[in-house]
């Protein structure tokens, strides 16, 4: 058995906060913004949670598929700005769609997440445990900023994007043809946000990490630059494929300049990367499911196209897969 993406879907929700918006409340600009990240609006979430955002963009893949939830047999849902420790998220989207005889597994990673989940996923259904699995990335991570900061708050948004992976036979056209997954721990501090302190009746110990996001911009755009076209060299050398053959990269949203980097260390057109930053910005674990999601639904996915879906941040991290739609 093989793995394939027979659905997606994605959620974000109605405010639009512009650069101009974000000048209004800390010292930035339009201009500042756009011109070293390629951003120009973002999504934030008002009254919707995480939970919120999961099922929306669960119920629009599940119904781009085509497919029951009661025959949805594993829920992966890849975040770090979940609404409760527990139950996880995941948990709590099985309940809403009715998936009753699913596992339910909730992944921390950051951006790199949702490619983590399609991995994790992949090894179920290769190994005959699942048949039908809803996997996706979702995040409120405006929660997660310090709107004072403009080093990191201009840079994300909220939403949510979701896949829906089937088993099928090897011999069927498409299908997810290579994956893989990384962490580079030794660098983990380059990207922190903390969790809750240490407090009890015989101790405290305040977390590691501050309350808000915090990031070492040049050492992720350094990280991603280098990782990334290694990765995909890593999964298409073995294959016998090159980049040129490959039709789309749909890179992890988070800044233009890595994406023109990447593209030039691949000798690659940047026309074969998609781009929806400038309207949602990083959208961490929920990036690539829901650019690729708009592609789908504007039907720019054609079938026996070739593409790499690559995402890397918080970790430091990275996923690469290669999937023939």
């Amino acid at each position: 058995m093989k793995t394939k993406i027979i659905g997606t879907g994605h959620y974000l929700p109605e405010k639009v906060v512009t650069n101009d918006d974000l000048a209004q409340i800390m010292d930035t600009s339009d201009e500042w913004i756009r011109k070293r990240t390629g951003i120009a609006t973002r999504h934030i979430s008002v009254d919707e949670s995480t939970t919120d955002l999961s099922i929306k963009a669960s119920l629009n893949a599940i119904e781009n598929a085509g497919v029951d939830p009661k025959d949805i047999d594993l829920i992966i849902v890849a975040t770090v700005s979940g609404d409760y420790l527990y139950p996880n998220t995941a948990c709590q989207v099985q309940k809403a769609i009715g998936a009753e005889k699913a596992r339910t597994i909730e992944i921390n990673i950051g951006c790199a997440g949702c490619i983590y989940s399609m991995d994790i996923a992949d090894s179920y259904i290769r190994s005959g445990k699942s048949k039908l699995a809803l996997v996706m990335g979702a995040e409120t991570l405006s929660k997660m900023m310090d709107w004072t900061d403009r080093r990191t708050a201009v840079l994300f948004g909220d939403g949510a994007g979701a896949f829906i992976l089937k088993a099928v036979d090897d011999n069927e056209e498409g299908g997810i043809e290579a994956i893989m997954a990384r962490g580079d721990g030794e660098r983990g501090d380059t990207l922190t946000a903390g969790g809750r302190p240490l407090d009890n009746p015989w101790g405290h110990l305040d977390s590691p990490a501050g309350k808000y996001t915090y990031m070492d911009g040049q050492e992720v755009f350094k990280f991603a630059c280098r990782k990334v076209p290694e990765s995909i060299h890593e999964i298409l050398d073995p294959l016998g494929v090159k980049p040129d053959d490959i039709d789309k990269y749909f890179l992890h949203q988070a800044n233009i300049r890595i994406l023109e980097t990447v593209a030039k260390f691949l000798k690659q057109p940047m026309e074969k990367f998609p781009v929806n930053m400038s309207e949602v910005g990083n959208i961490s674990a929920a990036s690539i499911p829901t650019i690729m999601d708009m592609y789908n639904k504007k039907g720019l996915l054609k079938k026996g196209e070739k593409y790499i879906l690559c995402g890397f941040g918080a970790g430091l991290t990275y996923a690469t897969a290669y999937v023939i739609w």
